[in-house]
């Protein structure tokens, strides 16, 4: 029977012998784990050779002798010479060192696992039997796919510290959520959620976990800012693992940054999971390139509700695309502002609404004229307003034709 236990290589010195690929790929994952490495090797792989460079580990350009493992911790012999592996492995023994034998699991003292890290949680798959390293990875890659996806429940069972995660849930479709975020709602005791965002995620968190809606639209603030940071706080102190589920990333126009604040300042420890901004990915999904090569080279994305403030109106009117947030009631003053900085009137616009849901809709015009189509159709929030020539209707397309065919250069 071979016992499993979790290694912490943080620091402590691994001695890799042998310099070609099999060492190159375990090498990677030493590095990740924060090991001091050295390989001895006659003859050093590229990879390797990239890894020294980057300072990664040290490389001694010669055969493996015994006294290379007198100060190491962990042995990998991964020479191409099973003979020298299992003297290696010998070597580590009578030095009381972990030793894996890439040539025969069986004459080391540790074996390989297939790992996958979600969160506070790595799993690692063994072969107790003869090594099967194929196996090994499917086992593993089924495992790590159900716990990505949020399938098992990976709250805490015994108690401890609480802690708070921040996590963007993207735009609205819970498919653009990241893994890390899906990983924390599987992990979450209370879930404090915002009324935009991919709260449609909400309805795969086990009943017993507690769901605190404190969620705003433009004329409704029911839980103020501090308060929300008070629950956030109070929540961890009781030692549970709370997931402040966020619209887009927490730290564009979301309040991230106050929230992060409140819970360093009362001791708590805080994580920050990074989501997909809406104001990049919205106006991507409905065809709209931001940025374009030949069109647009630089962009600003900026909170609309209180108008066009100055560095938006240079923008406008420097040609680049502007992007606003909460702008919709702020419009005609945005409309306003850009020609009165002498934008044209011809300057597209582009207004969508819900977007990368099914209520998602699109409304274009100019400066000239979509401050009018916007009150006929009754645009509402939430939505992202798109100002430049990124918003013309069939850009891409005309774009495709424009581009030179590569073989006739």
């Amino acid at each position: 029977m071979t016992a499993l236990f979790g290694l912490d290589l943080r620091g402590r010195r691994v001695v890799v012998a042998g310099g070609g690929s099999v060492s190159a790929r375990r090498v990677r994952r030493f590095v990740s784990e924060g090991a001091l490495v050295t390989v001895v090797a006659p003859r050093i792989d590229d990879d390797l050779e990239r890894h020294a460079l980057h300072g990664d580990v040290t490389l001694v350009r010669r055969g493996i002798e015994p006294a290379d493992l007198d100060d190491a911790w962990f042995v990998l012999a991964a020479t191409d010479d099973k003979a020298l592996n299992d003297q290696i492995a010998q070597w580590a023994s009578e030095r009381r060192l972990w030793c894996i034998d890439a040539s025969d699991a069986s004459k080391g003292s540790a074996r390989q696992a297939a790992v996958s890290r979600h969160g506070e949680v790595t799993i690692g798959v063994l072969s107790t039997g003869a090594p099967d390293p194929g196996r090994i990875r499917k086992v593993r890659d089924q495992i790590a796919a159900r716990l990505d996806a949020g399938d098992l429940d990976m709250r805490r069972e015994r108690a401890g510290a609480g802690r708070v995660i921040l996590v963007g849930s993207g735009p609205g479709d819970p498919g653009l959520i990241t893994v890390r975020g899906r990983q924390a709602l599987a992990e979450a005791d209370a879930v404090v959620t915002d009324r935009l965002g991919a709260t449609e995620l909400l309805v795969t968190v086990p009943y017993d976990v507690e769901v605190i809606n404190v969620g705003k639209s433009p004329t409704n603030h029911p839980v103020p800012q501090h308060e929300i940071n008070r629950i956030l706080v109070s929540l961890a102190r009781e030692g549970k693992t709370v997931v402040r589920l966020k619209g887009g990333d927490p730290y564009v126009f979301g309040r991230g940054g106050e929230e992060v604040h409140a819970c360093l300042d009362a001791g708590i420890d805080v994580e920050v999971v990074p989501g997909v901004t809406s104001a990049l990915s919205v106006p991507a999904l409905a065809g709209i390139p931001v940025t374009q090569r030949g069109v647009a080279t630089s962009l600003l994305v900026t909170t609309g509700h209180a108008g066009a403030d100055a560095a938006a109106v240079a923008a406008m009117a420097s040609g680049a695309t502007v992007v606003f947030l909460m702008g919709v009631k702020a419009l005609p003053g945005i409309v306003e502002a850009a020609r009165g900085a002498g934008c044209a009137a011809t300057t597209p616009v582009a207004i969508i609404e819900n977007g990368t849901t099914s209520r998602e809709r699109v409304t274009r015009g100019t400066l000239a004229d979509i401050s009018r189509i916007a009150r006929e159709t009754e645009v509402k929030p939430p939505a992202i307003i798109v100002v430049g020539d990124v918003a013309r209707p069939g850009l891409l397309a005309s774009a495709v034709a424009a581009t030179p065919d590569p073989k006739g250069d």
